[in-house]
């Protein structure tokens, strides 16, 4: 094992896969005439959901798809925006709907998300889009999770019969970052709040997945010698710093591979959301 482990440089693996899409949308046009269409839904103005809209929409932009933000006002009501996810629905020059969470209180997000298209839902949330996950057949996979397991694929040879550890159990990710790497051939365990005596059930594994949302809440003494760690966490300290759920700082030192945070998981989630969008695109269009 080395003395420090590996960096996975989620920024740089993100910047490849953005290019290879690019590549892929410019021979699209070459050849048809058409770009795959990403529009993204915000309701409200919510800072952090305005930069990654902002940021969504400008990256999108520039491999060549047509990028397109509704901005909506916060009062909008769960049936004006029904309407218009309808709308996007009808469109045929839209392959890929997002609607930004989290939405103002009073919308009902499980209904907003149920009324998209799954055809289109290149979030990967629509229970469609759920169900065939759980099942190991071909959907749209939420943007997280997929970018979890692009980065385990680089870092390590094979997944296969490894022990991997996810910390978490939500749909957004837990779950789904659960069900991908039994595709993948891994033992998984999903652990949580309840989880007896977490610390051993996290030290056998020789992948961990952390997502809890909570600063440095996995410490480096929970980790296997060898490990390969995937910190989706992003918290904010006092301080104003952008921390993981692991203690990096202890981690570091015992883990064979690490994503640091930020830098890591974060810039994978946007790459792919647009190669969804283009997952959509040939799916829907042969």
């Amino acid at each position: 094992m080395p003395d420090q482990a590996r960096i996975i440089d989620g920024k740089a693996a993100a910047a490849a896969l953005r290019a290879e899409i690019g590549r892929e949308v410019a021979a699209i046009k070459a050849e048809r005439g058409l770009a795959p269409g990403l529009h993204v839904v915000l309701v409200g103005e919510d800072p952090a959901s305005r930069v990654y809209v902002t940021s969504k929409e400008k990256l999108a932009a520039e491999i060549g798809m047509n990028s397109v933000a509704h901005r909506l006002p916060a009062e909008t009501s769960e049936a004006e925006l029904l309407a218009k996810i309808a709308s996007l629905n009808a469109d045929d020059t839209v392959d890929g709907i997002l609607v930004q969470l989290p939405l103002p209180k009073h919308i009902d997000t499980g209904t907003i998300i149920d009324a998209i298209d799954p055809a289109k839902d290149v979030d990967g949330l629509h229970p469609i889009n759920a169900g065939k996950l759980a099942g190991g057949k071909n959907g749209l996979v939420p943007c997280t999770p997929l970018g979890c397991m692009l980065l385990l694929r680089q870092a390590l040879p094979t997944l296969a019969g490894l022990e991997a550890v996810v910390i978490g159990r939500s749909e957004l990710v837990g779950r789904p970052v659960a069900q991908l790497l039994l595709q993948a051939d891994c033992t998984v365990t999903i652990a949580h709040s309840r989880t007896r005596d977490l610390a051993a059930v996290v030290r056998r594994a020789d992948i961990v997945v952390a997502a809890v949302g909570r600063p440095h809440f996995v410490r480096g003494d929970w980790i296997k010698p060898g490990a390969t760690v995937i910190d989706v966490g992003i918290n904010r300290t006092p301080d104003g710093k952008l921390v993981g759920d692991v203690d990096f700082a202890e981690a570091v030192g015992i883990a064979a591979a690490i994503t640091p945070v930020p830098g890591g998981v974060g810039p994978m989630t946007i790459a792919c959301l647009l190669r969804n969008t283009l997952t959509a695109f040939r799916a829907r269009r042969g």
